[in-house]
């Protein structure tokens, strides 16, 4: 039949109770004839729980220690999965990191993959063994333990998926697929059946929390059609090739089986912004390079820029977005570089939010921004900042306006559930 690579998240392997509801899907995708491999995150928390057990040892911890500690949560996890398959009657292996091997740089705790060495893999699984991967999880040239970084289990995923060869990357969450919206906002939201990898990229960068961006990139890049769907099904469901969740594929792909497409794709919300406003910044070229220059030399991303017109006494106020978490970091840092930037002083706020608004029909339809703006306006919501890309439009605003503002745009581009599918 297929190969199929199947990835469970943390709230999916949650007790054994979850891991035998996940071996069933397991075993059900093999008795319809696939080559299957399973990639598996840490129980729900347990992460947290080693990361502490790190900082309680060592505030100043050693990377490379930190992620031996890390890594062992979805050790715990794959061999556990293997045993409750084999108690099913299924032929079942673990395969950590260092035994596949998966090859990584050494930047410990955000580790990139570089290869994996799949031979044995494939051996095993021809052999009609399902192999069960620990994700988040790799192995530098000199036999390091290494971690990818938080959601690292959807790029182990993919990277597997595309090192065998799958037709499927099959990405098993506590949700049934990617929505228009966040259904807990928008209680019309409609489940999409195709995303792209553009706008699937886009929206995992703007908040979204279905995929981590790096898989969503990894799979762009290599090709790997995923599917996102729910682990929390009956133990009787169908296979996940007859459950309907959400397909990501190339635009290629999508052209062929969708052609009636709505123009607007998603809708995402972040409160995970903060706005930095620096004032009367001296107007003359190289100022804004001293400005990003030391933040991104500090791995501080910025997103939103807007830089005002000079004044008559050749001063500009210059206002942009960190990550919240970062907030604090990054104005500690410019007033560090206060008299080499030359502004006057920092006006900062954390209650900002940033809704999105994702599609490739953008590409070649005008007025989506119009849209957008004049559906705020119309109900009193002051848009703050604004940047676009090619898919998309994002506007800053007032974080208590957030729910607000989903619902208002989701209705103004008339994305509400109807009986047909999008």
């Amino acid at each position: 039949m297929g190969r199929i690579v199947m990835k469970f998240g943390g709230t999916s392997m949650a007790g054994s109770e979850r891991i035998r509801r996940v071996a069933n899907i397991v075993r059900r995708q093999q008795a319809a004839g696939h080559e299957v491999a399973v990639v598996v995150s840490a129980m729900a928390g347990e992460t947290d729980r080693l990361v502490g057990f790190c900082r309680e040892a060592n505030p100043l911890y050693d990377p490379a220690e930190y992620d031996v500690v890390v890594a062992s949560g979805e050790q715990v996890t794959s061999g556990l999965l293997a045993l409750t398959l084999q108690a099913l009657g299924c032929k079942a292996r673990s395969w950590l990191g260092w035994q596949l091997p998966i090859h990584t740089d050494d930047a410990h705790a955000k580790a990139r993959i570089g290869e994996i060495d799949s031979n044995a893999l494939l051996a095993s699984m021809a052999a009609g063994e399902i192999a069960v991967i620990p994700g988040f999880q790799g192995v530098t040239d000199d036999n390091r333990i290494t971690t990818l970084g938080r959601g690292g289990s959807d790029t182990s995923a993919v990277a597997v998926a595309a090192a065998i060869g799958a037709d499927r990357c099959d990405i098993y969450t506590d949700v049934d697929g990617v929505y228009t919206t966040d259904p807990r906002i928008v209680a019309k939201a409609r489940k999409l059946k195709y995303v792209t990898y553009e706008e699937m990229l886009e929206l995992a960068s703007v908040g979204s929390k279905v995929l981590q961006t790096r898989s969503v990139s990894l799979a762009m890049k290599e090709g790997v059609r995923v599917q996102v769907l729910s682990s929390f099904i009956d133990d009787d469901a169908a296979p996940a090739d007859a459950i309907p969740g959400t397909m990501i594929v190339s635009d290629e792909e999508l052209e062929g089986i969708d052609m009636e497409r709505q123009l607007i794709t998603g809708i995402a919300a972040d409160k995970n912004e903060a706005k930095v406003i620096l004032t009367r910044v001296p107007d003359r070229p190289g100022a804004v390079a001293t400005i990003f220059g030391p933040l991104a030399a500090a791995n501080i991303n910025v997103d939103m820029i807007i830089q005002n017109v000079g004044r008559d006494k050749g001063e500009t106020d210059v206002t942009f977005t960190v990550p919240g978490a970062d907030l604090l970091r990054a104005q500690t840092l410019l007033e560090a570089q206060k008299e080499a930037i030359g502004f006057n002083r920092i006006i900062t706020d954390g209650k900002v939010a940033k809704i999105s608004v994702v599609g490739v029909g953008m590409k070649s339809h005008a007025g989506v921004a119009a849209t957008m703006f004049r559906a705020l306006a119309d109900r009193g919501i002051n848009i703050q900042a604004i940047s676009t890309s090619e898919i998309k439009v994002s506007v800053l605003i007032d974080e208590d306006e957030t729910e607000l503002a989903v619902r208002v745009l989701h209705t103004a581009y008339d994305m509400d559930a109807k009986d047909e599918a999008a």
